[in-house]
Parts: structure tokens; sequence; C-alpha cells
């Protein structure tokens, strides 16, 4: 299956993108395509309904991945409860046929112990783009947060820690597989 992760900080050491690309190794593990979109690394320009921004290559390279994806993770550090800006920002460049009937995994990371008002509003974002959630998500906070802080082999990942991103990533896979063979 083809799979496309955004990784919705702006921070170089963002946990938040440690943890996409941990899933991003896990699904390259079971032999899926993953396209890795990090919005650090490939800004995307201020969204604005009199400007298409048409061209812009960071902001066409997303709506592509978006579009080829069978499944997508959207990951957001948690800033003030809300998602970061930069992942609001490039979701309000795509519309519905981006995401409609595909399979989305919302994932956090927090200073706190967890980060629930961030996926809760991603998986708003995503109804309204009808896409479909996930009905596990995945947040990291507080302690958890030092397995994807170090830079490390994922091998330093806690095992409980590790554990929890298994299951909710297999469970992840499973429901775009079963989108998929609908479709």
């Amino acid at each position: 299956m083809k799979i496309t992760i955004v990784a919705g900080s702006n921070q170089k050491l963002a946990t938040s993108t440690k943890l996409a690309q941990y899933i991003q190794h896990l699904a390259e593990q079971e032999g899926h395509q993953v396209k890795f979109v990090d919005l650090y690394q490939s800004p995307i320009p201020f969204y604005s309904p009199d400007d298409a921004h048409g061209g812009h290559e960071a902001l066409e390279s997303f709506k592509q991945a978006l579009h080829e994806a069978e499944g997508i993770v959207l990951a957001t550090p948690e800033y003030h409860s809300g998602i970061s800006g930069v992942l609001k920002n490039a979701l309000d460049h795509v519309g519905q046929d981006y995401f409609k009937n595909k399979a989305v995994l919302s994932v956090s990371s927090a200073g706190g112990a967890i980060a629930v008002s961030s996926l809760t509003q991603l998986q708003a974002i995503v109804r309204n783009l009808h896409g479909i959630n996930c009905p596990e998500w995945l947040s990291i906070g507080g302690d958890q947060r030092n397995s994807f802080q170090t830079g490390a082999a994922h091998s330093d990942i806690h095992p409980d820690v590790d554990k929890r991103v298994r299951r909710v990533v297999s469970s992840f896979l499973d429901l775009t597989k079963q989108l998929t063979v609908k479709h």
C-alpha cells in the first residue's frame, strides 16, 4: 500500500517528527511504500483563498503525496491545546478529493502527559475532509518523549511505548487495507 506521512512540525528535531519517522520505519518493514513529507524541511506557503500558489514545488509535492496515498498519517506537536500552525496551513491548501475514503491516523507529541486536544482537532479536520479516522490515535508525552529525543536508533525506544506504537500502526495499516480493498 501507499502511505503518506506528514510531519507537521516547524522544529528541526521535533519528537513528533521522530515518532513519524519511526512509524515510517514500521510501515516499510511491512513492505509498504511510504512518502514522508516533512513540513520543516519543505515549508508550504501561507494559504490564502486569493492566491492559488500554483507551481510552488513543496506544495505541489505535498498535494501529490496525499493524492497518491491509500492511507495518511498526520503527526503534530501540541501547541496550546491545538495542532501546529504549519500543519493547519498545509491542510488548508487541500480539499476532500485528497482525503475522501482514506484511512487517517492522527499522531501527536506534547510536553505534558498527553496531547488529546490536538488529536481531537485533527480528527475533526479529517472528518471535514471526508477521510476515515483510525479508531485509535497515538500521543506521546512527558517521559514517553525521551524515546524520541535522543536521535538514537529505534532500539532505544522504551518497550511499553514501542508496543503501543506498533499496535496502533498495525491497526491503522489494517484499516487502510480494508478501505483499499473496497475501492
